[in-house]
């Protein structure tokens, strides 16, 4: 009886059954030739985008952005808040609060300078310092003008023994300033006060007119 002959012996090839299984899994994972379509294949470097943060994932979904409402026809675009707040700031911190040299003369002289000279020259050891704001002539022998100007007059020791006049011929402290004393008469010379500083403060004009007394020595143990 003759053996049976098998496939090798006979030049062929049996089937195999992963042949047979290779066409149908290829076709059911392979993409569509007439429409792009997502194959449920994995893919290991692709994350969720629902599911991935969007500050780590670059691919995760992220939210639509809301655009501002276009302005109407010949309607101002609206500002936002926040950038009127910084301009805001910066307009109220360039305002300074005006200083008391703005003050009206008047108001000034009498609210401001008056009390800061007599606490000065009380300082320096007078304490009898009587002093006085007026609108009067000059009181000096010769001046040739006979109008009345404003007048700090100051005295002390044995009831006006020692005498100063601080003259205001302007009405402005920034404007000519003019100075007098006398001990016991009436001053005989009229000198410019402050004549070289650009802009008077109350601090300089008390400084100036008790450096003044003081260079007369007639302040403290002169």
């Amino acid at each position: 009886m003759a053996d049976p002959t098998n496939h090798n012996q006979a030049g062929e090839v049996a089937p195999s059954t992963v042949d047979k299984q290779a066409p149908s899994v290829a076709e059911e994972h392979a993409p569509s030739t007439d429409s792009p379509e997502a194959t449920d294949i994995p893919t290991a470097n692709a994350p969720d985008p629902k599911a991935a943060n969007p500050e780590d994932n670059p691919n995760a979904a992220k939210p639509p952005k809301r655009e501002k409402p276009a302005a109407a026809v010949g309607e101002k675009p609206a500002v936002d808040a926040t950038e009127e707040k910084p301009a805001a700031a910066k307009a109220a911190k360039k305002e300074k609060a005006p200083s008391v040299e703005d003050k009206p003369f008047v108001q000034f002289i009498e609210q401001d300078y008056l009390p800061a000279l007599q606490k000065a020259i009380a300082q320096k050891g007078v304490q009898d310092l009587q002093v006085s704001f007026a609108k009067q002539k000059v009181p000096i022998t010769g001046f040739e003008s006979a109008e009345e100007c404003w007048q700090i007059i100051g005295s002390w020791s044995e009831i006006g023994r020692r005498q100063f006049n601080l003259y205001f011929p302007e009405e402005d402290i920034q404007g000519k300033k003019g100075f007098s004393c006398n001990e016991g008469k009436k001053p005989s010379t009229l000198e410019s006060f402050l004549i070289d500083e650009r802009r008077i403060t109350l601090d300089l004009l008390v400084f100036g007119l008790v450096q003044r007394l003081d260079g007369q020595k007639w302040l403290g143990r002169n």
